[in-house]
């Protein structure tokens, strides 16, 4: 059994050393010259050492996420970014040109249009809900009722296509007719299955599908440009891919904060095995999105693990198992989970400290960066974690403290990216261009 364990790391090592030679090849990345090259793989090189918790005579990789500060600082609304994809590129190649960090992060905007013509419900955008000036706002919504839980178990795809996707979309409401998928394999000889297709409802809504599908790939041909368009300056993306921990997924899409709150205690083996049953797509999207793009650095929001939403011991049972399942998953296939612990972390560090050395990223919000160090940051990168309310209300030397004492702190003996607490958005210019410049300088290994 050890000798298999030893053999799984070693094949484990290789996969990632060969995903980090691809990422820093910059293969099919239409870079602006030489220099940009250089520079694009000087950046890789920085963010691979961090991960492998190197001390190397580079520095500090400085990564802070932009939010949605591209889009303040250039002056452009969410409204024009979500319906005008020339305004969104403007306002992202801006912010990149101007105030040049370590890596590259793609605009999570969204396109307007596509909600609309699905008549999304769980979302609230610019100018369909709130003002054409705000960002959009997520309706969370108990979408599976508790009584549900065997038929997403039973069969994830087919409730996902005529329960789900129904609830979610006004316009795809006439799915409910469609029967489990399974039956349809007799549709030749019974043709009663292929009955709703035929349903004039059901054709418009299969309509509405092909028209979002059209809006999502110009709107993906756009983003693509944009990639290129920054990227090719020398800068790396800092996300390969997305996964999410299975017990977010049952949370935020499917049973709400209160249904799986409530469920913890009233269907506990339900929720566990509704955990499970994402646990695989979950890798298998992870790693696809990763060999697609390159970059081995798959981005893993977590959102209902923190300390205010569940006990340690709720923590060990429900959300740990399932979570590290896909982490080690993504790992063993040579990616690096790139994992974002919002809010409070700090009673969970010693249970995700078990985890294989040098394999992951753990990104903090609100965190004491010295006691992350002490102990996941034994095992793994750290990042984070400058707040917030200090690149509203401070100043850019209270800014240059801050990066000091956590470079001095988090990067001692290198593992350590310095980022934001969360998004820029809010954030004066003046103190993101200290953020940047000044820990580009201090953050310098001697």
């Amino acid at each position: 059994m050890k000798d298999r364990q030893v053999n799984v790391a070693a094949d484990a090592d290789e996969k990632q050393e060969r995903r980090f030679e691809t990422w820093l090849s910059g293969k099919d990345i239409p870079f602006e010259g030489p220099e940009a090259e250089e520079k694009y793989r000087e950046r890789v090189t920085l963010i691979k050492d961090a991960v492998q918790m190197k001390k190397t005579p580079g520095r500090v990789p400085v990564c802070p996420s932009p939010g949605h500060f591209p889009l303040e600082y250039a002056g452009v609304r969410f409204y024009d970014a979500m319906y005008d994809s020339k305004a969104l590129s403007h306002a992202w190649k801006k912010y990149y040109d101007d105030f040049s960090p370590d890596t590259y992060s793609g605009s999570m905007i969204g396109s307007g249009k596509l909600l609309e013509l699905l008549d999304c419900k769980v979302y609230r955008w610019a100018g369909h809900g709130v003002a054409k000036e705000r960002e959009y706002q997520f309706v969370e919504g108990e979408y599976m009722k508790a009584e549900e839980y065997e038929d997403l178990i039973g069969d994830p795809s087919g409730f996902h296509l005529s329960t789900y996707l129904p609830r979610i979309c006004g316009a795809l409401k006439p799915f409910e007719m469609i029967p489990p998928l399974v039956h349809l394999r007799h549709m030749s000889s019974m043709p009663g299955g292929a009955l709703p297709f035929g349903m004039p409802d059901f054709q418009v809504a299969l309509k509405a599908l092909m028209e979002a599908g059209a809006e999502a790939s110009r709107y993906m041909n756009a983003s693509r440009e944009l990639n290129a368009s920054v990227m090719g300056k020398g800068y790396p993306s800092l996300s390969g891919g997305i996964a999410e921990a299975p017990f977010d997924i049952v949370g935020d899409s499917y049973r709400g904060t209160k249904g799986i709150m409530l469920d913890m205690h009233r269907h506990p083996d339900k929720l566990l095995e509704a955990c499970e049953v994402f646990v695989r797509p979950t890798i298998k999207r992870g790693v696809t999105a990763g060999k697609i793009s390159g970059n081995p650095l798959i981005f893993m929001p977590l959102h209902k693990g923190a300390d205010a939403f569940m006990s340690k011991e709720q923590y060990r049972e429900f959300y740990w198992p399932t979570l590290r399942k896909v982490l080690i998953g993504l790992i063993n296939e040579g990616m690096v989970p790139l994992v974002f612990a919002e809010a409070d972390y700090e009673s969970r560090l010693e249970i995700i400290s078990d985890l294989p050395k040098s394999k992951t990223i753990w990104w903090f919000e609100k965190m004491d960066m010295a006691r992350a160090k002490e102990t996941v940051g034994k095992v793994a990168c750290i990042a984070g974690n400058v707040s917030n309310a200090l690149l509203r209300a401070g100043t850019p030397e209270d800014i240059k403290a801050c990066c000091k004492n956590l470079i001095d702190v988090a990067g001692k003996d290198g593992g350590f990216i310095l980022s934001t607490a969360a998004g820029l958005q809010g954030a004066k210019p003046e103190n993101v261009k200290a953020l940047i410049d000044f820990s580009k300088e201090y953050g310098a290994y001697a």
